[in-house]
């Protein structure tokens, strides 16, 4: 008869989120997710996974499924309010923003799980781009963003909001709103 797990793969997940959030991937090590998790056993993490790349690409896929999800929701027809709403979400969604930066220091070679699994974070990622190309291209051609702004140079300074560290205190949305205004200061039509 098989043991009965002593956790989820949900909590597992969690759990090694949480660490790559707060410690980086670099420093993710199975041995740190077995002491977090209730077991302290990693014999048990193998019968979710087969090494660290698998958790990882899975706490980065389940995260970007996440984010996709909320930004199908948007509503692309006022490429303004549009823009407003991704960075509210994006802003909710600011630890993906970290997460995200480490997927190519995945070793891919180690599993072929963790490649199919960071080939579909890519591709998710494509989507996300592919949405806010959309939208930019969308503001600039009835223009109410700047048309002599690159998109690349819009959706990069876009993306550093994220970055921003909220030193008013503010509610998440509102200062997502209150940046998304200081940003659109400096790239909209005067």
């Amino acid at each position: 008869m098989a043991r009965k797990r002593a956790f989820t793969e949900e909590e597992l997940l969690d759990t090694a989120e949480q660490l790559i959030i707060e410690q980086g991937y670099s420093s993710f090590h199975l041995k740190k997710l077995a002491e977090h998790l209730a077991s302290g056993a990693r014999s048990t993490i193998y019968q979710y996974f087969a090494n660290k790349e698998e958790i990882a690409a899975a706490c980065m896929k389940r995260a970007m499924v996440r984010t996709v999800a909320k930004a199908e929701q948007v509503d692309e027809q006022e490429p303004l309010n549009a823009l407003r709403d991704l960075l509210r979400m994006y802003m909710q969604e600011a630890d993906l923003h970290a997460i995200l930066g480490d997927v190519r220091k995945i070793d891919v070679s180690q599993s072929e799980k963790a490649a199919e699994l960071v080939r579909e974070v890519m591709g998710m990622h494509e989507t996300l781009s592919d949405q806010l190309s959309r939208i930019f291209q969308q503001a600039q051609n009835e223009g109410v963003v700047r048309r002599d702004i690159p998109f690349v140079i819009l959706a990069s300074l876009f993306f550093q909001l994220i970055n921003t560290p909220n030193v008013m205190q503010l509610p998440s949305e509102e200062w997502a709103d209150y940046l998304f205004n200081i940003w659109y200061e400096g790239s909209g039509k005067k």
